[in-house]
């Protein structure tokens, strides 16, 4: 089978053959769950190997992959929640040690993400002694016919869960619980998200006196901020028995599972067309013993160009 990644006979712009990453998938990792009769309802994420084949392909600093395991984790959990068709985004930027995070999940659990230290820098710390200064923006983008919802706050916080949290207050108004956790285990990278919204009285909760669904959330807030990392992180755990173990007595119901995938979707095709829209004379440039290489920062696979295949269109009259 031919290389995905190497010059073929194939046009550049035509070819959409995927390249060689791992086949993936998590049929369980998202469990969506609802308190019955309280103003709760939440999703766990828990992804398994797929942390393992997501954050591993790259070399990062171990601070720098629980981040990325994290973003990973939470992006899931918060597309989970949505009905779009398309892809939710969540990127981070900043003037620290790490001034790129991106993690973007598609409608149908497609999931991919990076995280792109600065050159010369050894990261080190929370979320925001990584990312220092900036924002953090979430976008559902479902193409070129549909608006694009983004939403972007000031980052605020030490952790990516204090950051959310922020963004929930300030751009949503809307409570919410989010714990994160991301560890390299025996079994390598796992990643995991426990996320709880509050829900109002309109979305089914009738009758309920304020103070009382206050108490409810509260009660709900508490369990969950009692769970461990280590639980999180257990393969031998199920989601089921972790939620079980969390909220049994306070009328769990949980729903159907969703499935995540590795969900690069780099090619050829994709990259030439960003090699188009640079100048000839830029392209030469690139080019080393007649070839072009360009890296895809998801799956951080390099493409080989053969630099007679390229015709570049920007600063062409």
């Amino acid at each position: 089978m031919q290389d995905a990644t190497r010059p073929s006979d194939t046009p550049a712009l035509f070819n959409h053959e995927r390249p060689p990453v791992p086949d993936t998938v998590m049929p369980r990792a998202i469990l969506p769950f609802h308190l019955q009769g309280r103003p709760v309802r939440g999703r766990l994420v828990r992804l398994g190997s797929l942390a393992e084949a997501l954050i591993g392909r790259h070399d990062l600093p171990a601070d720098v992959s629980r981040l990325l395991g994290q973003a990973l984790a939470l992006t899931a959990g918060l597309a989970a929640a949505l009905k779009f068709r398309g892809s939710f985004s969540l990127q981070a930027k900043g003037d620290g040690p790490v001034p790129m995070l991106l993690a973007d999940c598609t409608d149908s659990g497609d999931l991919r993400g990076y995280a792109r230290p600065a050159e010369g820098a050894s990261p080190k710390g929370e979320a925001s002694q990584l990312l220092g200064r900036g924002y953090l923006a979430f976008t559902c983008d479902q193409g070129p016919d549909m608006d694009r919802y983004q939403g972007i706050v000031s980052i605020a916080g030490d952790t990516l869960a204090d950051m959310t949290d922020s963004y929930f207050r300030t751009s949503e108004q809307l409570q919410a619980f989010v714990r994160l956790a991301c560890q390299r285990t025996p079994q390598g990278w796992r990643a995991t998200a426990l996320i709880l919204e509050r829900v109002a009285a309109e979305g089914g909760i009738d009758g309920q006196e304020d103070d009382e669904a206050d108490e409810a959330w509260r009660t709900a807030t508490i369990l969950a901020g009692t769970v461990k990392e280590e639980e999180m992180l257990d393969d031998a755990l199920s989601s089921d028995q972790l939620l079980h173990r969390l909220f049994h007595a306070e009328g769990l119901l949980v729903d159907h599972p969703r499935a995540l995938s590795y969900g690069c979707r780099c090619s050829r095709a994709r990259l030439a067309g960003v090699l188009q829209g640079f100048p000839e004379s830029d392209l030469d440039d690139m080019a080393e013993d007649g070839q072009i290489t360009m890296n895809c920062e998801f799956c951080n696979l390099a493409f080989r160009f053969d630099r007679g295949e390229v015709r570049g269109g920007a600063g062409r009259a």
